[in-house]
């Protein structure tokens, strides 16, 4: 058995309420033999902003917080004392992860191991244990993406919580179930990768938001993704705008009424990706029709999708990689949304309808009269729940299966 450090990066804002909280999280793992490195971060600017002060004055008192800490090994980039926050064109969670894991990258040897860690995240005792036997076994994976739960807090809140979740995982069921590369949930909470997997990816690029969803679909384009480990972080369900996407810009939008962000795509769109990749091989010989002609010429402006790809790649197998990367996790859910411009359906009645055809004859009688009137404003908190939960096990199903089937 491979042995090697483990490293978690955890990047704060705001977050000295929660502190305490994660130290105890931390101070309880089972596996003690960590160094979490963080970044204590904002723009600089907002030492001068009367509406942001009181992040800078929250970020000090979070340092203080973890400078005083003794039972677990901390390392503070300070990016949010005055002079030293981010300048105006640089900056977000999205530089902060990327400053952490940089950092590490510096330090460490190449199968050292990076948690991803969030300070509103509830991470279970086994949880580092778990992963760091997780890549003892596993030490050719690029990365995991880790299963998650998200608490509820008993209010209104939850409804919000419980939709976006299931959102999530009606998307993730579909791209197991049509057995596709990017099938993968990026919570920046729950990943984590070895350093030689960080490296070869040539690190996080720090977009303004979905960072660890482009560096979880950069490790896919270069490998295989780990799906299913026997432990779960538990997010916080809490609205937050300091991204502009993701579960807290989600919660706000879906506090007004707003989900048209966070739809729930027919089944048959999932199944035309799954078609077109199936093509992929004979494309090689030649111009096939695929489902995805249509919008992959309007998004390249180019009536020549294939043809620069087999002029590059001269062996099949090459080009099945790169129609693969071509038509990655981005490029899908951009289909995916352009074709439901068109839909007349209500979540509701898709998420029914897949569940009906999908798993009837497993849900409870109950359950299966009740996503019938599934809706999602008046529907009791405690059925919406039961479909979550419902969801959550059944995916964990297809992550276990999915991580068994892969080729290592």
């Amino acid at each position: 058995m491979m042995d090697f450090n483990i490293y978690l990066a955890l990047p704060i804002l705001g977050e000295s309420v929660n502190i305490d909280a994660l130290m105890d999280c931390l101070r309880n793992q089972e596996h003690r033999n960590f160094k979490v490195i963080v970044c204590v971060n904002q723009y600089d600017s907002y030492w001068d902003n009367p509406d942001k002060m009181h992040l800078c004055v929250d970020n000090q008192k979070s340092i203080e917080l973890l400078s005083a800490e003794s039972e677990v090994d901390i390392h503070i980039i300070d990016s949010s004392s005055k002079g030293k926050g981010w300048p105006k064109k640089k900056g977000g969670v999205g530089w902060a992860r990327k400053t952490i894991m940089d950092y590490i990258s510096e330090k460490s040897n190449d199968k050292d191991i990076i948690i991803s860690i969030d300070a509103d995240t509830y991470y279970p005792p086994d949880y580092v244990r778990t992963l760091f036997e997780y890549f003892q076994i596993n030490s050719k994976l690029m990365g995991l993406s880790v299963p998650y739960y998200h608490s509820l807090i008993s209010d209104e809140t939850d409804r919000l919580i419980l939709r976006y979740e299931i959102y999530m995982r009606y998307y993730l069921h579909n791209l197991i179930r049509i057995n596709n590369p990017y099938c993968y949930t990026a919570l920046g909470s729950a990943m984590a990768f070895p350093v030689w997997a960080y490296r070869k990816a040539g690190g996080l690029t720090p977009v303004a938001a979905g960072e660890d969803f482009y560096f979880l679909q950069k490790l896919v384009k270069i490998g295989k993704l780990g799906l299913w480990v026997p432990t779960i972080a538990y997010p916080s369900p809490r609205l937050s705008n300091r991204v502009s996407f993701g579960t807290g810009p989600a919660l706000i939008k879906g506090k007004s009424g707003n989900w048209v962000s966070y739809p729930h795509y027919k089944s048959e769109e999932f199944d035309k990706v799954e078609e077109t990749y199936k093509l992929f091989g004979r494309l090689f010989s030649g111009d096939i029709v695929t489902p995805l002609d249509d919008f992959l010429q309007e998004q390249t402006k180019s009536d020549n999708i294939w043809a620069p790809l087999r002029n590059n790649y001269k062996d099949q197998a090459n080009f099945v990689k790169a129609c693969t990367n071509k038509v990655d996790g981005l490029r899908i859910l951009q289909y995916l949304r352009k074709q439901h411009e068109n839909n007349t359906f209500f979540d509701e009645h898709i998420i029914s309808e897949y569940m009906i055809n999908n798993y009837g004859c497993e849900m409870s009688l109950d359950l299966l009269q009740n996503i019938q009137d599934l809706d999602y404003d008046s529907t009791s908190i405690s059925t919406i729940n039961e479909l979550r939960d419902f969801l959550f096990n059944k995916e964990m199903e297809l992550r276990k299966r999915r991580f068994v089937n892969i080729d290592y």
